[in-house]
């Protein structure tokens, strides 16, 4: 059998393979528990209500132009799933082997960095809704400049004390309460 009786005999493998899976461009994005995108695939073709199957526990709302891999199941085009959507546009680069980030387009991430290290970057606040918050380690406040942390300010204001007070029937001396 010679290459090109082979490539005949394949061709209908190779058609059926590429109905099963596309990339394709967003361009419309639903809201909604089941959220469901408009996607435009090669040669002009568009799908409208194609899932886009999200992982549990993580969700995003992909801006139109994010990329997609889209999958026909059985190759019936009728009925698509966006398995995968990305978009290398606000994919942050610098991303050392073994990192993991979740990001926005503007800029804000949560990253595991190596050695144990998690950074939260946000540009405007930072908000925790809970009500109790623990935490098993210090804190400190403004640690790019020289800022102090919480053991520190309770060090300082335990131990202050107040000149030029009169002296009366209570000590002034020093706090009678720690902080």
């Amino acid at each position: 059998m010679d290459h090109r009786s082979v490539g005949k005999l394949l061709a209908p493998l190779k058609r059926g393979l590429q109905m099963v899976v596309a990339r394709a461009l967003v361009t419309a994005v639903g809201q909604g528990r089941a959220q469901r995108v408009q996607v435009a695939l090669l040669a002009g073709e568009v799908k409208d209500g194609v899932e886009h199957a999200e992982p549990y526990g993580f969700t995003a709302h992909p801006h139109a132009g994010a990329t997609a891999l889209v999958v026909f199941v059985g190759g019936d085009r009728s009925h698509g799933i966006a398995a995968v959507v990305s978009d290398p546009r606000y994919r942050p680069a610098d991303l050392a082997p073994g990192e993991v980030c979740v990001y926005t387009d503007e800029g804000d991430e949560i990253r595991i960095k190596r050695g144990g290290e998690l950074v939260i970057k946000a540009a405007t606040k930072l908000r925790v809704e809970t009500p109790f918050l623990e935490v098993t380690g210090e804190v400190r406040d403004r640690c790019d400049t020289g800022g102090r942390t919480m053991a520190e300010m309770r060090q300082t204001y335990d131990g202050h004390t107040h000149g030029g007070v009169q002296p009366g029937s209570a000590s002034t001396a020093t706090p009678n309460q720690g902080m």
